[in-house]
């Protein structure tokens, strides 16, 4: 039987290792935990889409990740009580990607 604790790390696996858009909201959650933003101000600090930045703060949102508190533009998203309980398991995992992505590019780069 799953722990909630597992349940979480293999969320997070999920949501940053193993979808199209894990880069995009793994820097999404780091930026959170900075700092609550609205998504034109994350649009604008990270130089990406707004409609972009929805889509993925909605996965995160849908996925119990991200919490956030009124409507419409002004929305302020925040970190869940549990994430932010079991960050160091996002860490891990980031640091995992991110290793991965700097072999993969310079295998790319051996390659040429």
């Amino acid at each position: 039987m799953l722990t909630r604790k597992d349940s979480i790390e293999r969320l997070l696996w999920w949501l940053i290792a193993g979808t199209k858009g894990g880069r995009t909201r793994a820097t999404l959650i780091a930026a959170l935990r900075e700092r609550p933003r609205n998504a034109n101000q994350l649009a604008n600090e990270l130089k990406l889409d707004y409609k972009t930045i929805k889509h993925h703060l909605g996965v995160l949102g849908s996925n119990g990740i991200i919490s956030s508190v009124g409507n419409g533009y002004g929305t302020t998203y925040f970190l869940s009580p549990e994430l932010e309980e079991n960050y160091h398991m996002f860490e891990v995992i980031w640091k995992k990607i991110g290793k991965n992505e700097n072999k993969k590019n310079s295998m790319r780069v051996m390659k040429r």
